[in-house]
């Protein structure tokens, strides 16, 4: 029997923006030969960031070597050689789209030596040598290749730190059971750990991380790994509902209501996280900069 899609619940169904909306950033970003996130993983949100003139830079091409069952980003086949003048281009971009806040995330490459997080500090050098005031979060990958030792893995997460982001945001996905299925190459315990990691070697870089809802956890286990987060100082939380890009990706095993989000939403604001995004189209980056150390009031609040 031919796969078909569940339609869509009534709080899913959002506009992907105008093209009066998308087509200013997508100039920027294409003129240049960059990448986005919001493009390469089809972000829901996308329409409503373009129009706020913001976007979360995808660092060192759009194919990534690992396959998780999830995501839509390119995979596969050998990811492209590095672009020597990326970290300029995206500095340009920066400017010209006149950002005061920053998220790059790249995908993961263990075909790097250093799994790239050397890249991500000359990026971020480019941004600050045409606007040093810029706050830059990062949205890094665990810097494991499955050969490499701890202690490299260790190395590569100061690499970054050194960098000094504002934030440090590493996603678990989802919950210890699941990991398997649907996080392809990566592994529960080792992207804790980055995060343990982040506040070891700078206890003053906020951390964060994010579940995708729906692929057949229960609240209890999402309420265990919000508590795993917090052991290791974790302050920042996202929790959205995953979508299926395709019917090559994983099935959605639940949706989950709007309520069930405010109530997870408050769980997490009890246990201490310093910033709760929680809702069904809440991703990684959404309004990251409204958590920013520059922003006018930092409160813990539930924001959808």
């Amino acid at each position: 029997m031919k796969e078909t899609r569940s339609p869509l619940p009534p709080w899913l169904r959002r506009t992907l923006g105008t093209a009066l909306e998308l087509a200013p950033v997508q100039q920027i970003i294409k003129q240049r030969g960059i990448h986005t996130i919001c493009e390469e993983g089809r972000c829901p949100n996308r329409g409503e960031c373009y129009a706020n003139k913001t976007a979360t830079f995808l660092l060192m091409g759009p194919t990534c070597t690992r396959s998780c069952a999830f995501c839509q980003v390119d995979k596969g086949h050998a990811p492209m050689s590095l672009d020597p003048s990326e970290p300029q281009k995206i500095a340009e971009a920066v400017q010209l789209l006149g950002l005061d806040y920053v998220v790059l995330t790249s995908v993961a490459r263990d075909d790097l030596p250093d799994g790239g997080a050397g890249w991500f500090v000359k990026v971020m050098s480019a941004i600050r040598r045409v606007h040093p005031a810029v706050e830059i979060e990062v949205l890094t990958p665990d810097f494991w290749s499955g050969k490499e030792a701890e202690m490299q893995q260790r190395e590569r997460v100061a690499t970054v730190v050194q960098g000094n982001p504002v934030c440090y945001n590493h996603n678990i996905e989802t919950v210890p059971r699941l990991q398997g299925a649907v996080r392809r190459g990566a592994n529960y315990e080792r992207s804790i750990s980055v995060l343990a990691l982040v506040k070891e070697i700078n206890p003053t870089i906020a951390t964060k991380s994010g579940l995708m809802l729906g692929h057949g956890e229960t609240e209890g286990e999402i309420v265990k790994a919000m508590k795993d987060l917090r052991a290791v100082g974790c302050d920042r939380i996202t929790l959205g509902q995953y979508l299926r890009p395709s019917l090559a990706h994983r099935a959605v095993q639940k949706y989950w209501t709007p309520a069930e989000f405010d109530r997870l939403g408050e769980m997490a604001l009890s246990m201490g996280f310093t910033s709760v995004r929680s809702g069904p189209l809440v991703r990684s980056s959404y309004h990251a900069h409204t958590s920013a150390p520059s922003a006018p009031l930092r409160e813990t609040k539930i924001q959808r």
